[in-house]
């Protein structure tokens, strides 16, 4: 059975208790999921990767706490003979899972390659993204994937070109909803000229505040932001609190009784109503930790003392 073979209804009219990411309470076109914060599920095939029981486990923790939003790509990987490993623990996830699986929305992304040996490379021929998109409906199982994303703009490639391989995926019943990634407001302005553009997904947090103007203007056009790497990357996300960028984050952390991490989510949360996070784990407490920042409310002077600790990255 496939995602959306089930023949169950999403319930509609709990749309606001759900929270969807957008502030028309839907996340791309009729894609109404449940959160603004999803699970970035890079880390669980890239270096460093848990074995597959855990990698399940932490995405079968994620759905038991709410979420409904995971993504991926077909690059997220060891090497290019890996390509796809991501996708199918995703499928084999959301198939094994005790609940609804037809709720979950799955987000994945084409057009940056693995080579054999592990490095990372572009690819937005659209050619080749098109071909990719295929690859990856069939390893997830589904009949359209929900929101498809071109991975990252190719030098070599006009981005234009790159974008029109979405509008044929989209005309080809391929994907449902298309986005953009590791973009620019010129990019994605001129991606808007020629596809609706549901979502666009850049680096943002508490490191790396460069995307603000893509923020800004996905507001002014009612777009859906995700900000990938939210807690400043795996490496930086188990030292929250422990320098001067994040010390504010920690302080309030402790007047909440919350982790940092949870507060530099409920922060980004409370950016915009249409700013969204994935942050990546590799174990199940961290996605249940994350997940409850959701339900936590900062002050307008909380907010405002963390307004000075971001950095420009």
């Amino acid at each position: 059975m496939t995602l959306h073979q089930s023949g169950k209804k999403y319930d509609r009219s709990h749309r606001a208790e759900r929270m969807a990411l957008a502030t028309n309470g839907r996340f791309g076109d009729a894609l109404a999921i449940r959160g603004r914060i999803g699970l970035g599920a890079m880390p669980l095939s890239t270096s460093g990767r848990p074995s597959d029981g855990q990698s399940i486990a932490t995405l079968h923790a994620a759905f038991d706490a709410g979420v409904r939003h995971v993504d991926t790509a077909d690059a997220y990987c060891l090497t290019g003979l890996d390509t796809g490993h991501n996708e199918l623990l995703v499928a084999m996830a959301i198939k094994s899972w005790h609940g609804p699986g037809e709720e979950v929305v799955v987000a994945t992304k084409g057009g940056h390659v693995r080579d054999g040996d592990g490095g990372w490379h572009t690819d937005g021929r659209p050619e080749h993204v098109i071909q990719a998109a295929r690859a990856s409906r069939e390893r997830l199982q589904v009949d359209a994937i929900p929101l498809y994303y071109l991975h990252r703009p190719d030098p070599r490639v006009p981005f234009v070109e790159s974008v029109g391989a979405l509008v044929t995926l989209l005309e080809q019943d391929v994907v449902r909803a298309v986005g953009i990634s590791n973009v620019t407001v010129e990019q994605a302005e001129s991606a808007a000229q020629i596809v609706r553009v549901s979502a666009v997904q850049n680096s943002f947090s508490p490191y790396d505040l460069t995307s603000r103007a893509v923020v800004e203007w996905c507001e002014r056009r009612d777009v859906t932001f995700v900000a990938w790497a939210p807690l400043g990357g795996s490496t930086r996300a188990g030292r929250l609190g422990d320098d001067p960028t994040t010390f504010a984050f920690a302080q309030v952390a402790r007047d909440h009784r919350a982790s940092t991490a949870q507060v530099v989510l409920a922060w980004l949360l409370a950016l915009s109503p249409i700013t969204g996070a994935i942050p990546g784990a590799r174990r199940p407490s961290s996605i249940v930790d994350s997940v409850a920042s959701e339900s936590l409310e900062l002050s307008v002077a909380e907010l405002t003392r963390l307004a000075a600790g971001g950095t420009d990255g």
